[in-house]
C-alpha cells in the first residue's frame, strides 16, 4: 500500500473524529506488518488536556490487538490549510514502536502529501536503552 492510499483511509477516518470543541479533525492510518490497517481518531473532551490523538488512538488500538510491528503511518487533517504534521506527544509515543527510517506521511484540506520519517520528526530520540533492562 503507497501512502497516497493510506492517506485517503487517514481521511476516511477523520470523517468519524470527535472534535465538538475545535472542529479540527484529524485521522490516522498505521499499516501493521502483517498488511492489515488500523485507524483512529481525535476524541476532544471538553478539558482539553485529556484529549486523545488519532496518531495515539491508532497505536493503542493496534497494540490492544496484539500488533506492534508497523510499516507506515498517515495523519490527514482535512480542517487545515496545510499538513499538520504530529504533536510532540504522538512523535513520543510512535517512537516507542517503529525505528527511525519509519515512514510517516501528514496532509492537509488540499490533499499534499508531506513525506518524512521518524528520525527527520524525532531527530534527537533517546533512552531506547531501557526497554533493554
Amino acid at each position: 500500500m503507497n501512502s497516497q492510499e493510506l492517506f485517503a483511509l487517514a481521511r476516511q477516518a477523520a470523517n468519524r473524529a470527535y472534535a465538538p470543541y475545535s472542529k479540527f479533525r484529524v485521522g490516522a492510518a498505521l499499516l501493521c506488518e502483517d498488511g492489515s490497517v488500523v485507524t483512529g481518531v481525535n476524541v476532544e473532551n471538553r478539558s482539553f488536556g485529556l484529549t486523545i490523538c488519532a496518531e495515539r488512538s491508532a497505536l493503542v488500538t493496534a497494540v490492544t490487538q496484539g500488533k506492534t510491528r508497523f510499516k507506515a503511518l498517515a495523519i490527514a487533517c482535512p480542517d487545515a490549510a496545510y499538513p499538520v504534521s504530529p504533536c510532540g506527544a504522538c512523535r513520543q509515543v510512535i517512537s516507542e514502536f517503529v525505528p527511525p527510517d519509519f515512514p510517516i506521511s501528514f496532509g492537509g484540506g488540499d490533499g499534499k502529501l508531506v513525506e518524512s520519517t521518524m528520525a527527520e520528526l524525532f531527530p534527537h530520540d533517546a533512552l531506547h536503552e531501557l526497554a533493554d533492562s
